[in-house]
């Protein structure tokens, strides 16, 4: 399977004039690989790995979470025995993690693989994260506890769309970015209005980012986009496989925790939503199904929009 990919591979990327798969430590200081969800990107990467010294850095907002490993798709023990692996269970799914946190230990770990003179693959679907790698970080307010816990007080009484049109009165243009339901950004935005009385999207145009880590070397950007049906049978597979892993227990035993609730940045991931409302009673099973693979379609093409906007990508299909 691993070789079949990697000569694949090699004959569309020969096509741009790219070195074949085994010869990259001589020629990149890291391969970037993303796509849409359920694309293929870990069994990539691991055929990759398997050619030379190469580690794993997650590019997933999902992977960071500890206790959230089927529903997350993330890389089996054997697999992370077997190569190494960073930022992945580094949080529990009631706290949050942070674009500034990913760069900060997306950059420990590149120097962790430095060290240990692996090459770095990094392999994921967050595109805040992929963006923030090309594009670097604005400097922003600190975090305040008090006034996130006010705000997330208020979400719980109106609502998260409440709160939406609240932050579209004081920063319109961050707003209009933001889905209604988005509650981690949307609170991050009210946060840094109350507690400077500047936008949010003000902050960003008129700070200067940091270097972006892509620029501290000779990166390859690989983005596997399969043509889009057989992605979306692709996605279907994949949330019927995860039920039938045991999904559903896994959310089950997350939410018999007690202190976890539905507007968690943890429980608002795909799959986890729609699993954890069908275990509050709001919809069936055949239907949590439905919406769990709706859910994952609409991230797809969410991925898909931001990867037409990075001209620097080099498209496979695989």
């Amino acid at each position: 399977m691993g070789e079949t990919l990697i000569s694949r591979l090699d004959a569309q990327l020969a096509a741009h004039g790219i070195a074949p798969a085994a010869l990259w430590p001589m020629h990149y200081d890291a391969v970037l690989i993303t796509g849409p969800t359920a694309s293929g990107k870990s069994a990539l990467s691991m055929a990759l790995a398997a050619l030379w010294r190469a580690s794993i850095i997650s590019v997933d907002s999902a992977l960071v979470y500890r206790s959230m490993n089927i529903g997350s798709a993330k890389p089996s023990a054997a697999e992370q025995a077997s190569v190494p692996h960073h930022l992945i269970d580094l949080i529990d799914p009631a706290h949050s993690y942070s674009v500034a946190q990913f760069i900060a230990d997306a950059q420990t770990a590149l120097n962790h693989c430095k060290t240990e003179q692996r090459l770095p693959l990094l392999v994921g679907g967050t595109m805040m994260y992929v963006n923030a790698l090309y594009k670097g970080l604005s400097p922003l307010p600190a975090g305040d506890a008090a006034l996130r816990a006010a705000i997330e007080s208020q979400a719980a009484q109106l609502g998260w769309p409440a709160l939406h049109a609240q932050l579209a009165q004081v920063d319109a243009v961050t707003a209009q970015r933001l889905a209604p339901q988005d509650a981690q950004r949307i609170e991050r935005a009210l946060e840094v209005y109350q507690a400077t009385g500047k936008p949010l999207s003000q902050w960003v145009q008129e700070s200067v980012p940091s270097e972006p880590l892509a620029a501290q070397g000779r990166w390859l950007h690989l983005s596997i986009e399969p043509e889009k049906m057989l992605l979306w049978q692709r996605i279907e597979q994949r949330f019927d496989a995860m039920l039938a892993d045991g999904f559903l227990d896994e959310v089950r035993a997350l939410k018999a925790r007690g202190d976890l609730h539905s507007n968690l940045p943890s429980i608002r991931c795909v799959g986890y939503r729609q699993a954890w409302a069908h275990l509050e009673g709001e919809t069936t099973l055949p239907a949590m199904r439905e919406l769990g693979v709706i859910a994952t379609r609409q991230l797809a093409k969410r991925q898909m929009t931001w990867l037409r906007a990075m001209p620097q990508r080099v498209v496979v299909t695989l």
